[in-house]
């Protein structure tokens, strides 16, 4: 006997003296562990004004086992639920765990959080943990820098650092940064009294892990020009992209018509999204990446390009043109015959171009038109259509260079020629692209001959973002009688863009008009400026508006003047653009 009571003795002592093994294991109920979820990093422009910022929301936590029956209509009012949705959101906690804290309300403002904090302790079970949401000091770009969102079991199952409740990039700068935005979790330990009230730092915070906040990130957006081109384009179906051709930097991405991005956060999210879904007009719908057009007229550099290169043509060849009266394709209006390349670019003639094409596709004889079209796309690949092109960009439409096993589908396998597929010489037919691809090539005219790939962040923390550059197929001499083509666009007496011409800033243009099946015609332009040092390449596309000259061309040309001189002169032309609605009601 008194052995085993010294034994009993001794264990007590141990257990009330020396280990604190028990006193933890009493405390583990006072005691609760906070996730501190990181500051994502804030989104710059290019000249250090804040894109996207945080600012405080708080998600209202449920410890199931530890709810006692609470006063729900007081609940129900403080959180602005009925009680149908309160009993839900338990239900669905209670199914996930008994016993682990899961989100029961996400993202309360903190208005809310203030009065619901007051009145907190009289609901055991419940607690707050705070969180930041996005904020958009401008309603612009809102394609281009995409929003966050609740992760999904795909997104879990993929990357661990996610669990049920947390947030990730959906779309965007948000989406394609996200390891660099998002930063490092932490965790709080805290100990509560019996009323939820926190008391304190359990063990002054020894076991506390920091968390990282998500790295900045610096834009290559210029958000003053952004402004501006989404001013330009609203009441307009299109898109705009501008690009720096030295760095390949994306200046301006406007998707038209947009959606404010503040739409997308919060509580609301999801019932915004569903409105912007179902909007007829496609707000999501990101036009500059993902629509593809043909290119129409636009599309005749590449084939004047591919001629040079291939030896098809030289800059002072000619070909006849009948204007409309032209066969196999017509001439959109009649203009001095024959002209040579400079000429056609800047009169847009489409005989000439369709000539250019066919002594390409049947360089090696009129039986080997494969050899022949095949070397054409090559070269034409090679300036970035039919692939994506940019390495940030996420959801990029391919846009499509048709291959041969295409026509041998159709025609048979010896079944066509040159004449069959003569479209493509003015840009129509099966070729698509997307207004992306369109301005990077604009930046690769203004570089004679390479291209640096369109990106939109240019620096992610300390970390400089850099590319290398893509040399095209064609050499750089023939570059120069194209510039000289575009030149005339904008400068020559019968230039199709010589009413926008910009006063001191020498530009070189390009119109499109590209047809389109489902209604009017669509309007293009791609343009670079200046001319011998060129800072800015320009595509604009207005969708159902007509000749390339009447919408798209002056809007480039605006774009141009606001970029390079910092303010607009022709005030008449740009309060047409801006006040003109060519949606219909």
């Amino acid at each position: 006997m008194v052995v085993t009571v010294a034994i009993f003795l001794v264990k007590l002592f141990y257990i009330q003296v020396l280990s604190d093994n028990y006193r933890l294991l009493s405390e583990s109920n006072v005691r609760r562990s906070l996730v501190q979820y990181p500051p994502r990093g804030i989104i710059y422009d290019r000249h250090g004004e804040k894109l996207v910022t945080n600012e405080p929301a708080y998600d209202l936590m449920v410890i199931p086992r530890q709810v006692k029956s609470p006063d729900t209509l007081e609940l129900c009012r403080l959180l602005e639920l009925d009680p149908q949705q309160f009993r839900n959101r338990l239900k669905k906690a209670r199914k996930y765990s008994m016993y682990k804290a899961s989100i029961f309300l996400e993202q309360i403002s903190k208005e809310s959080y203030g009065y619901l904090q007051e009145k907190l302790y009289r609901f055991p079970g419940f607690f707050v943990q705070p969180r930041t949401l996005r904020k958009y000091p401008y309603p612009i770009a809102a394609s281009v820098l995409g929003y966050v969102g609740e992760v999904n079991q795909n997104d879990i199952e993929k990357d661990r650092y996610y669990i049920s409740g947390d947030y990730i990039g959906k779309s965007g700068i948000e989406k394609s940064y996200e390891r660099e935005l998002r930063g490092e979790k932490g965790m709080r330990i805290v100990m509560v009294d019996v009323f939820n009230r926190e008391k304190g730092r359990f063990e002054e915070g020894q076991y506390d892990v920091p968390q990282v906040q998500g790295e900045d990130l610096i834009s290559t957006l210029d958000l003053q020009l952004q402004l501006y081109a989404e001013k330009l384009m609203q009441g307009k179906r299109g898109s705009i992209v501008a690009i720096e051709p030295s760095t390949g930097e994306i200046l301006v991405m406007v998707t038209a018509p947009g959606y404010d991005p503040n739409l997308l956060i919060g509580r609301q999210r999801t019932k915004n999204f569903a409105r912007l879904s179902q909007d007829p007009q496609k707000p999501l719908f990101n036009r500059a990446l993902q629509a593809q057009y043909p290119p129409g007229s636009t599309f005749k550099l590449v084939v004047g390009l591919t001629g040079l290169q291939e030896g098809a043509i030289t800059p002072a060849s000619r070909f006849g043109c009948n204007g409309k009266a032209s066969s196999p394709i017509a001439c959109t209006h009649s203009h001095a015959s024959p002209l040579d390349l400079v000429g056609a670019i800047e009169q847009s003639c489409n005989p000439y171009f369709w000539g250019v094409f066919r002594n390409s596709v049947d360089r090696f004889g009129y039986s080997n038109t494969r050899k022949g079209f095949n070397e054409w796309r090559r070269i034409v690949k090679s300036f970035g259509f039919g692939s994506p092109i940019s390495p940030d960009l996420l959801n990029q439409s391919e846009g499509n260079i048709p291959q041969d096993a295409y026509y041998d589908k159709y025609f048979g396998k010896n079944g066509w020629r040159s004449i069959t597929i003569r479209s493509l010489s003015i840009g129509q037919g099966e070729i698509l692209v997307t207004p992306l691809q369109l301005a990077n090539f604009a930046a690769t005219i203004a570089n004679r001959g390479y291209y640096i790939p369109p990106h939109v962040v240019k620096k992610a923390g300390i970390r400089e973002i850099e590319f290398e550059k893509k040399k095209t197929a064609v050499e750089d001499k023939y570059f120069l009688p194209i510039i000289d083509g575009m030149y005339n666009v904008f400068e020559a007496s019968h230039g199709t863009a010589r009413y926008w011409k910009i006063d001191s800033i020498i530009s070189c243009g390009k119109t499109g008009t590209v047809q389109n099946p489902h209604g009017k015609d669509h309007s293009l332009f791609l343009a670079f400026a200046p001319m011998d040092n060129p800072k800015i390449a320009v595509c604009v596309v207005v969708e159902n508006a007509g000749f390339g000259a009447t919408w798209a061309g002056p809007i480039a040309s605006l774009l141009m003047e606001r970029f390079i001189k910092g303010k607009v002169k022709r005030l008449d032309v740009e309060e047409h653009m801006i006040n003109s609605n060519l949606i219909s009601p």
